[in-house]
């Protein structure tokens, strides 16, 4: 039996694989992959949507944006999760009616996904991405200088790595279910479209890096999640609290991996009531 003391480092591979997978907390993946689509399809129905905007030249190089009523509004931009290689902008919309009947624009990135494209260029997608909304604000109507950055799991990386170096400049982050040091997922089947190298860990790592000026970060995670998740989560936390960042952190009851991201736009809930307090620039 490992020690208490033992890190991932010290696992066998088949141990470290199922840390990493989140689908090994659940019963069935398929429902909530499900989900994600239907969800998506409801928020179109709900509220307007302005599908497949360009922000860059190539083909995956497009997001969909909900406005607010007001153009003077906030922005939630959300980058989608599955380990860098699969979902996409589509299923990615649940919270867009949501965040607009809150005041809130909201928008989903499309990204191309490994192993199509290497980690570094998915971030510099990513940043691409928020450059051109930010230079499209007035003409989509909303606030270029009151940006927030969502993003789940593997889009919660991504997201992370908007702080070093920032695009734009950035009102917020919320961090869910995320992986911030991707050293543990070296050698496993996760990177094998990824090819992760010491170079791509060293420098593409959120932690290992200087977040740069505080801002306000949600990171939060699922009650039903493994506990390299939840450590990971925490650290990250830490991190930037240590970097002087003002950090909310937050274990949400009764959900998992996969589920908690259905929250992030309804202020009802626990979840979405701290992001909205966060956008709106409320303490909770």
């Amino acid at each position: 039996m490992a020690s208490q003391t033992s890190t991932w480092s010290d696992w066998p591979l088949a141990r470290r694989e199922r840390e990493y997978s989140p689908s090994s907390c659940i019963d069935d993946i398929v429902p909530f992959l499900r989900a994600y689509g239907e969800r998506s399809r409801a928020a179109e129905a709900r509220a307007r949507v302005i599908k497949d905007l360009a922000w860059g030249p190539g083909a995956d190089e497009t997001l969909d944006f909900f406005p607010a009523a007001r153009p003077d509004a906030p922005l939630l931009v959300f980058i989608h999760g599955g380990y860098w290689q699969e979902l996409s902008k589509e299923e990615s919309l649940f919270a867009g009616a949501d965040c607009a009947a809150a005041g809130v624009a909201y928008a989903a990135i499309n990204y191309t996904l490994a192993p199509a494209a290497r980690l570094d260029q998915i971030v510099d997608q990513c940043r691409r991405a928020l450059a051109w909304l930010a230079a499209e604000g007035g003409r989509l109507g909303f606030d270029p200088g009151r940006i927030h950055v969502a993003g789940s799991s593997a889009g919660a990386h991504l997201a992370a790595m908007m702080l070093t170096p920032r695009p734009v400049p950035l009102a917020g982050l919320v961090l869910l279910s995320g992986v911030f040091d991707l050293a543990p997922l070296a050698g496993t089947y996760i990177d094998e479209p990824l090819r992760l190298t010491p170079a791509d860990i060293a420098g593409l790592s959120p932690r290992y890096l200087d977040p740069g000026a505080p801002l306000p970060v949600l990171v939060a995670w699922g009650e039903n999640e493994t506990g390299e998740f939840k450590r990971q989560s925490r650290d990250y936390a830490a991190h930037l609290r240590a970097a002087g960042f003002a950090v909310a952190e937050d274990e949400i009851p009764a959900v998992n991996h996969f589920d908690i991201v259905f929250d992030l736009g309804d202020p009802a809930t626990r979840l979405g009531g701290v992001v909205m307090d966060q956008i709106a620039g409320a303490a909770r």
